[in-house]
């Protein structure tokens, strides 16, 4: 299987080098492109947190068709270096930060930035998608108004989870990967879509 490459935008056509080893959960094109379809023109100026960085595939493409920044965070150090290296080949590194920490130790701290997006793609089948979910649940101000949360994931993980100040408002499923997508309530509107058809005017 060949590399992954950048789908759009400036960075169009370039290969990322892949994680060493078996820590990663990677993201296909099919995935990633139908990802980017739903969010759309809304990217551009935008903020994202990865995470679980892995190769920084998700957060690339974001910078590569316009968000502003993106901050990538992965506990290992070859997925650090594997997203310094693409941040550099793709031309991107100048609006994105890499810290090696753990995300979990992460969103329990005081938030300094809000951000307009949130990408959850943790190792498989150890229950890691929902502890990540359940932090940024009890922290929100990690987020920007209207801001989506985005969980990739084997559909078999899937579960409800308890929220209080998020909700799930879609799924979407592409063979073996389901994508789920989670917000804020709007409390000023009481029929809150329940699907992903018109994303917020705000991202």
């Amino acid at each position: 299987m060949s590399n992954p490459r950048v789908i759009a935008g400036t960075a169009r056509g370039i290969r990322l080098q892949p994680v060493p080893g078996d820590i990663t959960r990677p993201v296909t094109d099919r995935v990633k492109e139908a990802l980017f379809n739903i969010i759309g023109a809304d990217v551009i100026g935008s903020s994202l947190l990865d995470l679980f960085g892995g190769t920084g595939a998700i957060g690339i493409e974001a910078l590569s068709r316009g968000a502003s920044y993106v901050r990538f965070l992965d506990l290992h150090r070859a997925a650090i270096t594997t997203i310094q290296t693409n941040l550099k080949s793709t031309k991107l590194a100048d609006h994105a930060d890499v810290i090696q920490t753990d995300a979990f130790y992460y969103l329990q701290q005081i938030p300094n930035y809000h951000y307009d997006y949130v990408y959850i793609a943790p190792p498989q089948y150890k229950r890691l998608w929902q502890k990540a979910i359940l932090l940024l649940d009890q922290n929100p101000d990690w987020l920007a108004n209207s801001a989506w949360v985005i969980v990739q994931i084997d559909p078999v993980e899937y579960e409800e989870v308890p929220l209080v100040n998020l909700i799930q408002f879609d799924q979407r499923k592409y063979g073996s990967t389901l994508l789920v997508f989670f917000t804020q309530p709007d409390p000023s509107n009481t029929d809150y879509p329940n699907d992903i058809s018109s994303p917020p005017s705000s991202l």
